[in-house]
C-alpha cells in the first residue's frame, strides 16, 4: 500500500477549507438568532400598534427589551409568548 505525503501546501488548503465551513456555520447561526429580534417599527406593525402604546407596554413591564445604544429590540418568541398568555392583544384587521 503506497504511503501518501502530506504537504504543507496541503495542510494550508485544508486549513483554509476548514476556515470557511466555520464562518459558514457561523454566519447561519447570526441571521437565525437575528431573525428573533425586531426593532421597534418591526413589533409595531405586527402588533398593529402606536409607538406611545409600544412605550407603555415597555414602561410597565409588559414586554420585555434590549437597548443596544440608541435601538431598542424585542425578542419575537417572547412577544408571542406574552400573547399567548393573553398578557398583549393585537389589533385585529
Amino acid at each position: 500500500m503506497p504511503a501518501n505525503i502530506v504537504t504543507t501546501e496541503d495542510l494550508k488548503v485544508l486549513r483554509e477549507e476548514i476556515l470557511e465551513g466555520v464562518i459558514k456555520i457561523l454566519e447561519g447561526r447570526r441571521e437565525i438568532r437575528m431573525e428573533q429580534w425586531v426593532k421597534s417599527n418591526t413589533l409595531m406593525d405586527i402588533l398593529k400598534i402606536s409607538p406611545g402604546t409600544l412605550q407603555n407596554l415597555r414602561a410597565n413591564g409588559t414586554i420585555p427589551y434590549t437597548r443596544l445604544g440608541r435601538l431598542i429590540y424585542y425578542n419575537l418568541d417572547e412577544v408571542q409568548r406574552i400573547m399567548a398568555d393573553g398578557h398583549l392583544k393585537g389589533k385585529r384587521s
